[in-house]
This record gives structure tokens, C-alpha cells and sequence, in this order.
């Protein structure tokens, strides 16, 4: 999906909403267990729930590795039925040297069909670089994350260029790529973060996870981080996949996504007034 047909759908359909298919078998309502494939069904039934209210889904690729051989043919099937309406985000955080990272794009965009993957820029420039040949394909740079951990390494101010390192990042990875297919990761957990992220990079799109469970908010995430084509997908995972742990799984989670739908409705119309 390029960004012209992205930013379409974010309209259209009023929602910026990213839901995260992080699912875990644990987690999943036991009525659920006597399936073929229980995770799927799962699954099915959450984007059946939600594929009206949001523009995005996120499956995490670990939560489908973690299953083993049949976990990989989970996650093929998810993307499947998600179809080619909606933006594919495959969660893997990859990033390696250039022939490696070659094959880790060809497998989720040639052999699965997603439209983005995460990608981690710590090996630089060539790691990063070959998910970005590919037309209409996109790269997700984790810039600051919603982790604790983040304060560990993204926040550590560098002397010789007076800027954080997730500063850094930012100015230097949008030499690689475009606003077209180049976005960024930032975590909704660090909110006064968003003033100097459109400062450096004003036009590409954020992926933004913590809000819901890790209480990012919405409203603050906006008013810093929108621009002129939203520019934003808001990702929700366990407080979408998870609000209720009965049979009636599938309509609390559209209940919580529609919550989210009718907010970020709300603050695009007021954006809109605003420009």
C-alpha cells in the first residue's frame, strides 16, 4: 500500500487505529482451544471485529516463531485474510548486513505480502537499505521506543553532535529513504518526545505503539504529532485482543477499537479545523 492510498483510508474511514495481532495461545478464551488451528481462529475473529475501525493491523512475528513450524503458517494465513485493504505491519525487528536483510525483505514482502516491516537501525545504512528497494514496500525504523528499556541507550546524549541518539537516528536514516516508504517508530510513552520528532522529521509517518496498556495518550500524541495527512497509526494490542477473556472476546474488542475510532475521529476533524 504507497502513502496516497494510506492516507485515503485514514480518512475514509476516520481512524488512524493499528491493531497489534500479538497473540498468544495463553491468552486465548478457551472455548477457542478445540480449533485446528486456534490461533487463527482467534485471530479471524478479532479482524472480522475490527477491520472497519482501523486502517492497520500489526502481527508481532515472535508470538507466530514461537509456535514453531505451524506458527509461520498462522501468520501467512492471518495476512491472508487481512487482505490488501488494510496496511500489513509485520513486527519483526530485523536488521542485519546487506544479503541478510536482502532475504528477511523478501520474506515478508514477497513470500507473505505485508506491506512494512519493523527494522532496527543499529548496523547502519546497508542494513537497513534493502528493505527500502522494494516499490511500495516500506521500512519501520525504530527510533524511540515505548520501553523502559529505551532510557537505556536511545535517550544518551552524544557530546560531538549535541542531540540523543534517537535524534540522531532520525536525521540520519531519512538519507535512506523517503516520506514514501520510510516511517518511524515512536512510543506514545514518551509524549514531549513528539515536538522535536516533527521538528526533524515533519513529513514521515510514526508508528506509534503505548497507548492502551502501557497508557500512552492519545490526545497529547496528536496534538504534537499529527501534520497535514495524519502521519500517524496508532497501535493498540492487549487492550483490543485482550478486553475480554470470554466468548464474547470478539465484541469487546470491537467495543474497545470503536472507543479508540470515535477519539481519533474526533481529533482528526479537529486538526482539520486547525489547518
Amino acid at each position: 500500500m504507497n502513502r496516497a492510498t494510506l492516507v485515503s483510508e485514514i480518512f475514509r474511514k476516520k481512524t488512524f487505529l493499528c491493531v497489534g495481532l500479538d497473540t498468544e495461545l495463553a491468552k486465548i478464551p478457551p472455548h477457542l482451544l478445540d480449533s485446528e488451528d486456534p490461533v487463527f481462529e482467534f485471530n479471524r475473529q478479532i479482524i472480522d471485529a475490527t477491520r472497519d475501525l482501523c486502517v492497520a493491523y500489526k502481527p508481532n512475528v515472535a508470538f507466530y516463531e514461537a509456535l514453531g513450524p505451524s506458527g509461520w503458517n498462522t501468520l501467512a494465513r492471518t495476512v491472508e485474510y487481512i487482505g490488501d485493504q488494510h496496511f500489513i505491519v509485520a513486527d519483526a525487528k530485523r536488521g542485519d548486513i546487506g544479503n541478510t536483510s536482502r532475504m528477511y525483505a523478501e520474506a515478508f514482502f514477497k513470500q507473505l505480502g505485508c506491506d512494512a516491516v519493523t527494522v532496527a537501525p543499529y548496523m547502519g545504512e546497508d542494513s537497513v537499505g534493502p528493505f527500502l528497494s522494494f516499490e511500495g514496500k516500506w521500512a519501520i525504523v525504530l527510533a524511540l521506543t515505548s520501553n523502559q528499556g529505551s532510557n537505556d541507550f536511545q535517550r544518551d546524549w552524544l557530546e560531538d553532535s549535541r542531540q540523543s541518539l534517537w535524534e540522531k537516528v532520525l536525521h540520519r536514516t531519512q538519507d535512506w529513504g523517503t516520506p514514501e516508504n520510510l516511517m518511524f517508530v515512536i512510543g506514545a510513552t514518551h509524549p514531549e518526545a513528539f515536538i522535536r520528532v516533527r521538528e526533524i522529521a515533519p513529513d514521515h509517518f510514526l508508528l506509534v505503539p503505548g497507548v492502551g496498556a502501557q497508557g500512552g495518550d492519545l490526545a497529547t500524541i496528536c496534538e504534537h504529532g499529527m501534520n497535514r495527512d495524519c502521519g500517524l497509526l496508532v497501535n493498540a494490542s492487549r487492550s483490543i485482543l485482550y478486553a475480554s477473556a470470554g466468548e464474547d472476546f470478539a465484541q469487546k474488542a470491537a467495543w474497545e477499537a470503536k472507543r479508540l475510532q470515535l477519539e481519533m475521529e474526533t481529533l482528526l476533524e479537529t486538526s482539520s479545523h486547525e489547518r
